[in-house]
C-alpha cells in the first residue's frame, strides 16, 4: 500500500536538512522524500514505510522528530491504449536466402619470395 507520512522535524541549517533526507531515502521501502525550506517538515512517500523505524532513526540523527500524519495515497489508474487485434506472427519467408557478399572474404595471397635467394641450388644456410 503506497502512503505518505509527514514527520516535524527540528532542522536549523543545511547540514541537517542534508542529513535527515540521507536517513529518510535510506529506509526501506521509500520511493521519494521532500523537505521544503520553509516548513521543518519532512514528507515522505513509498510503499509500505515502517513509520516507527523512520522516526526513531531521524531521531537519532537530528534529535527531535514527530509524526505529523500517515495518510494513503491514491494511485492513478493508467489508461491502456487497446492493443491491435489478432495475433502477430514474425517469421522468415519461405523463399529467404541469404545474399552471397554477405561477410567479406578476404583471400590469402603469398608473401613474396626472401629478397636474398640463392642462384646456386648447392647453397645452404648454417
Amino acid at each position: 500500500m503506497k502512503q505518505k507520512v509527514v514527520i516535524k522535524l527540528s532542522v536549523h541549517d543545511e547540514k541537517s536538512r542534508s542529513k535527515a533526507m540521507k536517513t529518510a531515502v535510506g529506509v526501506d521501502g521509500v520511493d521519494s522524500a521532500s523537505l521544503p525550506m520553509d516548513k521543518d517538515q519532512i514528507e515522505v512517500t513509498g510503499n509500505d514505510v515502517d513509520v516507527v523505524l523512520l522516526t526513531t532513526l531521524l531521531r537519532k540523527t537530528v534529535k527531535l522528530s514527530e509524526v505529523v500524519s500517515v495518510s494513503a495515497v491514491k494511485e492513478e489508474e493508467k489508461k491502456e491504449e487497446p492493443k491491435a487485434s489478432g495475433p502477430v506472427i514474425v517469421a522468415w519467408p519461405e523463399n529467404y536466402a541469404w545474399p552471397q557478399n554477405c561477410y567479406p572474404v578476404a583471400s590469402y595471397q603469398c608473401p613474396p619470395p626472401f629478397p636474398y635467394e640463392c642462384s646456386e641450388p648447392s647453397c645452404s644456410i648454417m
